[in-house]
């Protein structure tokens, strides 16, 4: 077995959890491929197999790796998923962060989570993704998310008027300081945050939620995800922010941006004893009463 290992920055206090997620990785017969900035931070911090190999980049995963442990938070995952791409390798977060929908397996949980996956005890979900396209080819090659994209005004700027088409049939003119489309996935995320309701994984569909709108009957709806959604902003400045998952552009008014389902999925691992519903009673906990 080939275990890919990806992770950004490092926490001292987390040097305990390190070596306790690779003390057990190396208990078993597998070769690690280690993401060679990761690795630079964490060398000489714990002790390290000899045998492991660096990668950098998509390009250095192909035909190398069988599975991917993300080692952070949400964002770590969503950056490794900027890294997978179309490859199809299956991705296990682990969460060193805070809340953490998608890397689930907390750090209390380490020795269990090892043994449930070398012990085969986990499924693997396709998660849906977003695509964007526009007449200036924002984000190039990247051009995908997991969760969201987002279009936003600068700055401090007065609100902006979005007009979103759903299959070139307008649906609304938003006055708000921006919009979210998300993936079921990122239902749990910045949507959520701005009142969008949370839909399981397996959803069909996209969520379009205003950002502070200034209609106050508008509200977030769902579409199927075989919608092609088209965008045009315009405003008292004539540059916009616009965002897929944690990547960031500037465009202006000119550019029409489209917004589809990715024609690829990412696959996640979700061990035995977990799933999206108990994941979302913790996190958000819900329960928690002291008449329960």
């Amino acid at each position: 077995m080939r275990i890919g290992i990806y992770g950004k920055e490092i926490n001292e206090e987390n040097l305990d959890f390190y070596s306790r997620l690779f003390t057990n990785i190396e208990k078993h017969n597998v070769k690690l491929y280690l993401y060679e900035p990761f690795y630079k931070a964490i060398n000489n911090k714990i002790i390290l197999s000899d045998n492991i190999e660096l990668f950098q980049n998509h390009n250095d995963l192909i035909d190398k790796i069988d599975y991917l442990f993300s080692i952070g938070g949400d964002g770590t995952i969503l950056d490794a998923v900027s890294i997978v791409k179309d490859l199809e390798i299956p991705i296990l977060g682990f969460n060193t962060g805070r809340l953490g929908f998608l890397s689930s397996i907390s750090k209390k949980e380490i020795d269990l989570a090892i043994s449930y996956f070398f012990h085969e005890k986990f499924s693997v979900e396709s998660r849906s993704l977003i695509k964007l396209e526009s007449s200036s080819n924002v984000f190039g090659i990247n051009n995908f998310a997991l969760n969201e994209f987002t279009i936003h005004k600068k700055d401090y700027s007065s609100m902006i008027t979005i007009h979103v088409y759903i299959n070139n049939i307008i649906l609304n003119s938003y006055w708000a300081d921006g919009l979210i489309i998300s993936t079921p996935t990122g239902s749990t995320a910045y949507s959520m945050s701005c009142g969008g309701p949370i839909l399981s994984p397996d959803s069909e569909n996209f969520i379009i939620t205003p950002i502070a709108s200034h209609n106050l009957t508008v509200r977030p709806i769902v579409v199927p995800d075989k919608s092609i959604i088209k965008i045009k902003a315009e405003g008292r400045t004539d540059s916009f922010l616009v965002t897929l998952d944690s990547k960031q552009e500037t465009i202006t008014s000119d550019v029409e941006l489209i917004i589809m389902k990715e024609n690829f999925n990412v696959k996640l691992i979700q061990l035995n004893s977990k799933n999206f519903f108990n994941t979302i009673r913790e996190k958000l906990m819900w329960g928690i009463d002291k008449r329960n």
